[in-house]
């Protein structure tokens, strides 16, 4: 890591220089925060940098502490179902694969990808990335695992599988008696521990806070933006490098990622096109049932609205209504807002930017707990197997609204919020 300091040094890289902002390009000098600080961006107010110290010690100990929890977790019975003399018991896995078997392998596989398979893989590339530092030592691919990291976190929902268990621990009561198995308690530790291992993680650790500097024009506050001092941010490590002219080819000199510009109109493009995707696929998730439970012989299908009243008619009136701020108002309330922000850019507003940035944070932050309803289905229909006495099979509207909170979520990481501050620009 030395010789890639000293290499950016000589090509004009303090670890005083510049910086921007991710959500406004806004580029800022970078100074020294005391432990624990925080440095905000003076125009948006998002994170640019932290200073966590001991980092690197404390965050790979979390992490192999989640490594075990995990696998734990995947090993032994999660949670059975005792009615009587019989019990059904079920792996952390058992939802994905039971909705497979059910004839819906596309949530099935969702299920899996987001609740074993991008955790997982989340814990194993952070190992890699942090032990050989640790220890002294640089490993080859850095690059590519850490891109890897980036791109499958947002999509890492252990907290929102928990709710849903907890959710579906509510509606079983009344059927059977559920028993926790170790994994159930080493999920919930693996909750905590991973929270703290990427509260306490500082990218420094990987990619050491460096920038260029400017000597004729050294600033002592904010920058309008780095894209009008002629600087294009690196996707990967977010070093500040010169832009390249346009129709030529540049690679960061840190990571060796090839650089390039997001033009704005690709950017409202793609967010359009998954915006509309997911409002379609909302009409049909709110019609269908999501799942038919089936007593003695008897039962109907529910839809997410039954799901709700029948959370509520029974007393769990909070979680009725927590599942119903997150299946029903959070999916149309992400949709107008992001549409809100789409509309507002292509008309060239200058309206409160700071806010409109707040309100994309929040929009990209709360869309992913929509899945409650996803992985309820997921966890019912993987416990509940008990031939004539209860059965719970998956119903096509449980698709439909995975998928439209697959495309919500796309259309958030699609959106480019330095848009808000820049108009029809073109950014790095």
């Amino acid at each position: 890591m030395g010789k890639v300091q000293d290499h950016l040094a000589l090509r004009g890289y303090r670890p005083d220089g510049l910086t921007a902002c991710h959500a406004c390009d806004g580029a800022h000098r970078i100074i020294s925060i005391p432990a624990g600080g925080r440095a905000l961006c003076a125009r948006c107010g998002s994170l640019l940098y932290r200073n966590n110290p001991n980092s690197l010690d404390r965050t790979t100990a979390l992490y192999l502490a989640a490594l075990i929890l995990f696998l734990l977790a995947n090993t032994f019975p999660f949670v059975a179902l005792r009615y009587g003399d019989r019990i059904e018991r079920s792996l952390l896995i058992s939802g994905g694969f039971a909705l497979q078997n059910q004839g819906m392998p596309e949530i099935g596989l969702l299920v899996l990808l987001t609740s074993v398979v991008f955790p997982f893989l989340t814990i194993c590339g952070m190992l890699y990335l942090l032990l050989p530092r640790r220890l002294g030592f640089r490993l080859p691919w850095t690059t590519p695992i850490w891109r890897m990291v980036r791109a499958i976190s947002p999509w890492s929902l252990m907290g929102v599988f928990m709710l849903g268990l907890l959710v579906s621990i509510l509606k079983l009561q009344d059927l059977a008696m559920i028993v926790p198995g170790i994994a159930f308690y080493s999920f919930i530790a693996l909750l905590v521990v991973a929270s703290a291992a990427a509260a306490s993680f500082d990218p420094a650790v990987v990619w050491p806070l460096l920038g260029p500097t400017v000597e004729s024009e050294r600033p002592s506050g904010p920058i309008h933006s780095a894209l009008a001092l002629g600087y294009t941010k690196c996707h990967t490590c977010e070093l500040l490098v010169v832009t390249p002219v346009e129709g030529t080819h540049a690679d960061c000199p840190r990571c060796g990622s090839e650089l390039h510009q997001t033009q704005a109109a690709t950017s409202l493009s793609r967010t359009w096109a998954y915006l509309s995707a997911a409002a379609l696929l909302l009409l049909p998730a709110n019609i269908f049932p999501v799942m038919t439970v089936i007593r003695f012989g008897q039962g109907e299908p529910s839809t997410i609205m039954g799901g709700v009243l029948h959370l509520i008619q029974d007393g769990a009136w909070p979680l009725g209504l927590l599942v119903f701020f997150a299946s029903v108002v959070v999916p149309i309330t992400k949709i107008a807002s992001i549409s809100f922000l789409l509309v507002s850019v292509q008309r060239g507003s200058t309206w409160r930017q700071r806010d409109r940035t707040l309100l994309y944070r929040l929009t990209e932050a709360v869309g992913a707990w929509s899945m409650i309803d996803v992985f309820l289905v997921g966890i019912l229909v993987a416990l509940v197997r008990m031939d004539g006495l209860a059965t719970i099979y998956p119903g096509i509207g449980a698709s439909f609204f995975g998928a439209a909170v697959v495309m919500t979520m796309l259309a958030a990481h699609a959106f480019d919020p330095r848009l808000i501050w820049n108009g029809e620009k073109s950014h790095g």
